[in-house]
């Protein structure tokens, strides 16, 4: 993690000191008024507008040492979205209270202020009406465990709805732990949550929770443009109604390692391409549609479904052909967890 802790005084850099140690492991840059200049801190930058708009980008942390009016004052004409902004804690110089002021629930603010204050002996003061309720948070929960958030209009329906009833929940993989305050099991009403990759609204209006947990297997010809491959993952998508950001990564045999095709495609796609070798594939253990001639040209009778389901759990769609393109997606084992 980036991190920019701001003190503004000789406690304050005393407390910063205590911060920075909390946080240690992480890329931590430190900031002072010039005229309390320590060995670990660099001097505030002006123009101030220019220089926290750089850190405010640049950080996923920000933890301001002083009042809450001086971060208001230096956040406010950065603010954006909750998507994008980073979590800001406001610790008091005395190092008594912590605060999170800003992206509490997806920034992480809320949980990393109770970690700082259980380190610095002090009070987190957490205002977010969910967590102050003791009800689920949506957005806290999904960004603490990678899921994309299909709709923020969506997301905010359902933590105002959560503070009058509980919502239901439907899931795609099997659910390990009890379930928190403010949601049930069920697939059906007028407002629900559906964690998984499919395309698929079991509620009137549902808020999609999806997991990146899909792998793409590809086989392809030599020289097979990537326009080709993008058809032939679309058709698969289309056909089995799954969400294309559920990928998280797309696997060949390492005979394709320099088909710019593939290459192409990947790039275009921001996914991460693994290679296997025809040994590491010809054991992967399974029932997998044979071809001859792929085997002889590669050495494995499979290339698409078996670089899928290598580092995956199980196979969720087999080979499927078009234009010289071999596609089959396989997923990771899931479990979700509250708490």
């Amino acid at each position: 993690m980036n991190i920019a802790v701001f003190a503004y005084s000789r406690q304050g850099c005393r407390t910063a000191r205590q911060v920075i140690s909390h946080f240690s492991g992480s890329h931590i840059t430190a900031y002072t008024m010039e005229r309390f200049a320590e060995p670990g801190f660099f001097p505030l930058g002006k123009p101030a507008e220019a220089f926290y708009g750089s850190l405010f980008a640049a950080s996923d942390i920000m933890v301001f040492i002083g009042s809450c009016g001086i971060a208001v004052r230096q956040i406010a004409r950065h603010v954006k979205s909750k998507q994008t902004d980073p979590a800001v804690l406001v610790v008091d110089e005395l190092g008594t209270f912590v605060i999170p002021l800003l992206s509490g629930h997806m920034g992480g603010a809320n949980r990393q202020a109770r970690a700082l204050a259980n380190t610095l002996g002090a009070t987190p003061v957490v205002t977010t009406a969910t967590d102050i309720n003791k009800r689920f948070s949506v957005d806290s929960w999904a960004a603490e465990n990678g899921f994309i958030i299909d709709s923020m209009a969506c997301a905010k329906a359902v933590s105002a709805a959560i503070l009058e009833k509980d919502i239901p929940m439907l899931s795609d993989f099997p659910v390990v732990t009890d379930y928190p305050n403010g949601v049930i099991p069920g697939n059906q009403g007028d407002l629900g949550i559906y964690v998984g990759y499919c395309e698929k609204m079991p509620f009137a209006q549902t808020l999609r929770l999806i997991p990146r947990v899909l792998h793409l297997g590809i086989g392809c010809r030599r020289n097979t443009p990537a326009s080709a491959i993008r058809e032939a993952v679309e058709l698969v998508l289309q056909t089995h109604q799954i969400d294309r950001r559920a990928i998280r990564c797309a696997a060949s045999i390492n005979l394709k390692a320099d088909e710019e095709g593939l290459l192409q495609f990947c790039r275009e796609e921001n996914l991460p391409i693994l290679f296997y070798s025809a040994a590491e594939l010809s054991a992967v253990p399974g029932d997998f549609t044979p071809s001859p001639f792929v085997e002889k040209v590669t050495g494995v009778n499979n290339v698409c479904e078996r670089s899928a389901l290598l580092g995956a759990d199980r196979l969720i769609v087999k080979k499927t052909a078009r234009n010289g393109v071999t596609v089959a997606i396989a997923v990771q084992n899931l479990e979700v967890h509250f708490g």
